[in-house]
């Protein structure tokens, strides 16, 4: 594997990891680096021509400016929006680290830097005795952490960056996003998570009725990201 690697975990399904994920493809691409996205698991699919499509996969093949074939980029891709590991088993297959191992050594050879999100929280379960911390720690990335702000989320952060600590994984840093445009104390809460959480906000995305992933890039220190992974 020749390039680096990134790990988008979120502190809850829907908090924005696709988003970020995104914009960070799109600002790392502006600065000349061969970039590719990559979702080892996907549950929520259409069926389009013979072919499942995600659209969190769709999203990040597009913001990507390395050519890589879907099913190399999303090993596991799963019809229903349901848990990961129900998925899996309902479809009679099960998720393997040695696959998406192999697949993203694949796409790490072709790539500057290649970004890998995760599939609802950090410990959501992929089969009996596996969870998407699996992915990170068989990778050997750095995690990038993104807060969903909403009330709750001091609590959902500091037990996912616990079990990060736990297992050993390095926190490259966190990025907030604003999805509750009504949240009460959001700057005291924010307070609060800098304060607790031993990694720097590397940024803060502000609400948005439709938030696009090069706006996005603007508000996250790409530079400082980089440097992190």
């Amino acid at each position: 594997m020749t390039g680096r690697g990134v790990f988008i975990a979120g502190t809850d399904t829907g908090v924005g990891k696709t988003l970020v994920a995104c914009a960070l493809l799109h600002g790392l691409a502006a600065r000349g680096l061969r970039v590719a996205g990559m979702k080892p698991v996907a549950a929520g699919a259409r069926q389009h021509r013979g072919i499942w499509l995600n659209e969190d996969v769709e999203q990040l093949r597009a913001a990507a400016n390395v050519d890589v074939p879907r099913t190399v980029m999303n090993p596991y891709c799963f019809a229903p929006p349901i848990a990961p590991h129900i998925a899996a088993s309902e479809a009679g297959k099960a998720i393997s680290m040695a696959v998406i191992a192999r697949h993203y050594a694949r796409i790490a050879a072709l790539s500057d830097v290649v970004v890998v999100e995760g599939v609802g929280g950090l410990l959501v379960p992929l089969g009996p005795r596996l969870s998407a911390v699996a992915i990170p720690e068989r990778l050997d990335l750095p995690v990038l952490l993104v807060v969903g702000l909403r009330l709750g989320c001091l609590n959902h952060a500091l037990l996912t960056v616990d079990a990060m600590q736990q297992r050993g994984l390095r926190l490259a840093g966190w990025i907030a996003n604003a999805m509750d445009p009504a949240m009460a104390r959001r700057e005291q809460n924010l307070d609060a998570l800098r304060e607790r959480i031993p990694a720097p906000l590397l940024g803060a995305v502000k609400h948005a009725a439709k938030p696009g992933a090069n706006r996005v890039a603007k508000a996250l220190d790409i530079n400082c990201i980089y440097a992190a992974i």
